[in-house]
């Protein structure tokens, strides 16, 4: 019997693809469904409102600005947890999990504990874009790192050690020689940063204040019309970010995988 003639190989195709289903398929069968239930007309109206417009806008300056900067200082990070030995390696190395196992409305608190009305370094950045952009640089640093640390521990010294006999800067080895490396994983460390970005909600719910046409991001505005009653319009915004992740996701995976290639 050929291996994909094996019964247990169809069953593990069904309970992947039931699996699958249940957690992402019908979940997104039942947004269209909703975000559409009152024609395309009501569903534009209420994706393009004002009030929409402006909090997609938020939402997306902050994520992308989050987004590149953990670009650059995730790199940086994993850079020194694989090149670098120093006390508290390990504890570094844990506490950059730590959006992960953290609930994000927790550090929405924290966040506004410390940088709110009553903040002990009298730092009050809430209802602000830097507020919601440092909220989410917290969650969604982890992507950036652990996307480009594997491959940093997968790569030998040999180029950096010959470009620097040759008399290359540190910097000029790291754009010519690593840089180019790990591009590829960077740039999905940094599409899944920016992807998990724009449904970001709990961590920005307090800093951010959720001032319309200010400070109110998608999420929250997705939120408030729930709140009034307004299911499809919430799930037409919704829609709106759903279709904004899954093309990042789609366009930095195919872009890494075409730099993979090429340098392959």
């Amino acid at each position: 019997m050929r291996p994909l003639d094996d019964p247990r190989t169809y069953l593990a195709k069904g309970v992947a693809i039931g699996y699958l289903s249940l957690l992402v398929l019908i979940p997104m069968a039942a947004l269209l469904n909703n975000a559409f239930s009152h024609g395309l007309g009501a569903f534009w109206s209420a994706a393009t409102s004002t009030e929409s417009l402006d909090a997609l806008k938020l939402t997306v300056a902050c994520s992308l600005f989050a987004a590149l900067f953990n670009a650059a200082a995730g790199t940086a990070t994993a850079y020194v947890l694989v090149r670098d030995r120093f006390l508290g390696r390990g504890v570094l190395n844990a506490i950059i999990d730590l959006p992960f196992a953290l609930p994000t409305v927790v550090a929405g608190v924290t966040f506004y504990t410390l940088y709110g009305p009553h903040s002990p370094f009298h730092l009050n950045i809430t209802g602000t874009w830097v507020g919601i952009t440092v909220a989410i640089m917290f969650v969604t640093l982890p992507f950036s790192v652990r996307a480009v640390q594997p491959v940093l521990e997968s790569l030998t010294i040999d180029a950096e050690d010959a470009a620097a006999t040759l008399g290359a800067s540190p910097w000029r080895v790291f754009r010519t020689v690593t840089l180019p490396a790990i591009l590829p994983s960077l740039l999905t460390g940094t599409g899944l940063a920016f992807a998990r970005a724009l449904g970001e909600y709990g961590s920005v719910v307090f800093i951010s204040n959720n001032l319309p046409y200010h400070s109110e991001v998608s999420s929250s505005y997705v939120y408030s019309l729930v709140s009034q009653g307004n299911d499809s319009g919430a799930a037409a915004v919704a829609l709106f970010l759903l279709v904004g992740a899954l093309a990042v996701l789609i366009t930095t995976n195919v872009v890494a995988r075409r730099l993979a290639l090429r340098r392959g």
